[in-house]
């Protein structure tokens, strides 16, 4: 078994079939290389192929965040359980979905139409992958290299997003505004109902009404422009997103990469094909290669063609010479970290062995948003845990922590509680 089916089985464990992991959605038009990105953060065998729709069902993967694993802070040797350790790097499972891709109309009906849209409900962040080589148009039918402009899919594809929720807004519009004349806080109450199934919260819903300038109480006064731009803001603020820059190794990409970067955006240059190539080679373990990694080291020169050889050399010059690495970890790392802004935090049951009971050390890694308590981290291990919840132990320190100590990156946790949970 290599180790990058073992990492499947990992994820598979315990990435998708956990409610409380964050989801990020791939988006695009078609043909941008977004199911190729798909497929090589999470190494399923997705449909590929160059023409527009081949994503017709969503796809749910796992991927891997990279980050620093703490027992080299602690001098321990560790035994993880829900995720990995190579050489020092923590690997831990977390969730996206590849849906079909969107094009100009389709919340009116073209294309897939609202399926792509209703497919992201869950999203908690976006993944806006654009074919940075401009050689393919807005539907996503090959054109000459070039010729198009990236720069018009991140709008259309903002903007059919954008018309989606305005629908959803203003379904029943005027029974939920006159409500906000009555009672703003059940307006609120059921604006929020409305948008729930999206996973927005009320306090995104009061965010985006403010930065617009909107007052909730005076929700009948709003116009549909105003409706579509506190829709365009909430999206922002409750789907915030960036732009992997596909193939970034084409000769047509660079120049268009560095205008996108203009846009003030997290904009990435990403090769997919060429992460995909290279985590293959790995996982038949012909090199040496952890995704985000600078660089390759070749293992078996003798079992491979001269073809694979050098397809693999092409990857080291185009695009790890130029660009760093392949950009697909980096976007992995991005979204959870910087625009999810999570932290990983490391729960244990003996604090003075940084192990379960098993005499597992440092078995658990759990990605949690910055902001969450030491409760909360309790809740996402189980809810009795949560429940019976009585303080907690910083492990590094042996300091006593209550209920809303905010966790930082990197602690180590032990929850102390009234009762067993079972």
């Amino acid at each position: 078994m290599g180790r990058e089916t073992k990492w499947l089985i990992l994820g598979l464990k315990y990435g998708y079939y956990s409610a409380k992991h964050l989801i990020a959605g791939v988006i695009g038009k078609p043909n941008t290389g977004k199911s190729t990105f798909f497929n090589a953060a999470t190494l399923l065998n997705v449909p590929m192929a160059n023409y527009p729709f081949t994503t017709i069902t969503p796809n749910l993967g796992v991927a891997y965040l990279r980050v620093k694993c703490v027992h080299q802070e602690l001098n321990v040797p560790d035994n993880p359980q829900n995720s990995l350790c190579i050489e020092g790097t923590r690997l831990i499972p977390v969730k996206l979905v590849d849906v079909a891709g969107l094009v100009p109309g389709a919340s009116q009906g073209k294309g897939l139409g609202n399926k792509f849209l209703d497919d992201l409900r869950q999203a908690d962040a976006l993944i806006h992958v654009v074919d940075a080589s401009g050689s393919t148009d807005a539907e996503g039918k090959n054109v000459e290299s070039g010729t198009h402009d990236p720069l018009e899919d991140i709008g259309f594809v903002e903007e059919e997003f954008d018309l989606w929720l305005a629908d959803i807004v203003n379904r029943d519009w005027a029974k939920i505004a006159r409500a906000a004349e009555a009672d703003k806080g059940k307006f609120l109450q059921m604006l929020s109902d409305r948008l729930s199934g999206l996973a927005i919260k009320q306090e995104q819903i009061i965010i985006a009404s403010d930065k617009c300038s909107l007052k909730l109480d005076k929700a009948l006064q709003w116009s549909n422009d105003d409706i579509k731009r506190f829709c365009s803001v909430l999206r922002q603020i409750a789907k915030p997103s960036l732009i992997a820059a596909n193939k970034a190794d084409l000769p047509t990409s660079k120049d268009k990469i560095e205008k996108l970067k203009k846009m003030g955006r997290i904009v990435i240059p990403t090769a997919a094909e060429a992460e995909l190539l290279l985590r293959r080679a790995s996982e038949r373990g012909l090199i040496r290669y952890l995704p985000g990694d600078k660089d390759f080291e070749i293992i078996t020169k003798d079992k491979m063609s001269q073809q694979q050889v050098k397809a693999l050399e092409l990857v080291r010059q185009k695009v790890l010479s130029t660009w760093g690495s392949t950009g697909v970890q980096e976007v992995i790392n991005s979204v959870y970290l910087t625009l999810l802004r999570c932290i990983v935090v490391y729960p244990v049951e003996d604090e003075s062995k940084f192990s379960d009971k098993k005499g597992n050390v440092l078995p658990d890694a759990r990605v949690v948003p910055l902001g969450s308590t030491a409760k909360d981290l309790a809740y996402t291990i189980h809810t009795d845990l949560g429940e019976s919840f009585l303080y907690a132990l910083d492990a590094k320190t042996g300091m006593r922590l209550g209920a809303d100590y905010k966790l930082r990156d990197s602690d180590v946790i032990k929850i102390v509680a009234t009762g067993r949970r079972g």
